[in-house]
């Protein structure tokens, strides 16, 4: 029971720093940016490559897996997104969809369709016994890290000048851009720490779900999204408990009863559509 709590746990907090990336754009920018898993994609071949191919350490791979997901994002941001910013959900919705669309083949035809594996270094490979119970050093890495990343984004984004600046920017652009905040920077800055974040998740996904191949952006988008639906998409700590929830539900779900545990978070999210659509850890009315 232990065993299933801590692996629930793990591949919450992991499906946290995947989706939080997606709370930043939608939750506070009010922008829907379902393109999110192919940053999440990039990051993980960053990693998978820099091992495979140019025997970089694992740990050396993360801030690159973060950094180059990130700079993507501005560029994007810059030159495709922004003209987006007051376009209707719809067309936000299938602009994002058809970069998805096109970044699959264009990975699948440089990097072919067979999943890069990450070889783990032997300090992460195995597990230790907690009470008699064994857990793996992975899983405990993940746990430390993405737990480290939820207090540092909510401190940047909650307790920060630049946090206020991107709230008051989101919340009237024309106001904000009156009283001297720098709206341009703000909203790429926004847009590089979420699409690093996913950058750096699926590196750190990599390994868990057997490695990273170029349909990754669509197999967990609807992932993020659930994620997004039950935290509440007006804030992080919202999307940190929805994570947890549903990562705890989805692996007792599977080890329990196999044959339709893949069915109740999809469960879960249609009763909180209906009874909390503003999300089950929300706070007030959510946007």
């Amino acid at each position: 029971m232990l065993t299933i709590l801590f692996d629930g746990v793990a591949y919450g907090m992991l499906l946290f720093v995947l989706a939080s990336g997606l709370s930043v754009t939608l939750g506070l920018m009010n922008f829907i940016n379902l393109a999110h898993g192919a940053f999440a994609m990039v990051g993980g071949y960053v990693t998978a490559l820099l091992m495979n191919r140019a025997g970089v350490p694992f740990l050396v791979t993360l801030p690159a897996a973060f950094l180059i997901p990130a700079i993507l994002g501005v560029a994007l941001e810059r030159t495709l997104y922004r003209r987006l910013y007051g376009a209707s959900p719809l067309d936000q919705v299938l602009f994002t969809i058809g970069l998805v669309l096109m970044a699959m083949p264009i990975a699948d035809f440089f990097l072919g369709d067979e999943p890069q594996q990450v070889n783990l270094p032997a300090w992460l490979s195995g597990s230790a016994t907690v009470y008699g119970v064994g857990i793996s050093l992975y899983r405990l890495f993940i746990v430390a890290v993405c737990g480290a990343i939820a207090a540092l984004l909510q401190i940047f984004l909650v307790r920060t000048r630049f946090g206020a600046q991107l709230r008051a920017a989101v919340d009237d652009t024309r106001v904000a851009d009156g009283l001297g905040i720098n709206v341009d920077r703000i909203f790429a800055v926004a847009f590089a720490v979420g699409s690093g974040l996913a950058g750096l998740g699926g590196a750190l996904a990599a390994d868990v779900v057997g490695g990273i191949d170029p349909s990754f952006p669509v197999k967990f988008l609807v992932t993020f999204l659930i994620v997004v639906t039950i935290g509440g998409a007006n804030g992080i700590l919202g999307a940190l408990f929805g994570a947890l929830l549903l990562g705890v539900l989805d692996v007792a779900g599977k080890y329990y009863v196999p044959s339709i545990g893949g069915f109740i978070i999809y469960g879960v999210m249609v009763v909180t559509l209906v009874l909390r659509p503003q999300g089950m850890f929300a706070r007030g009315d959510g946007r």
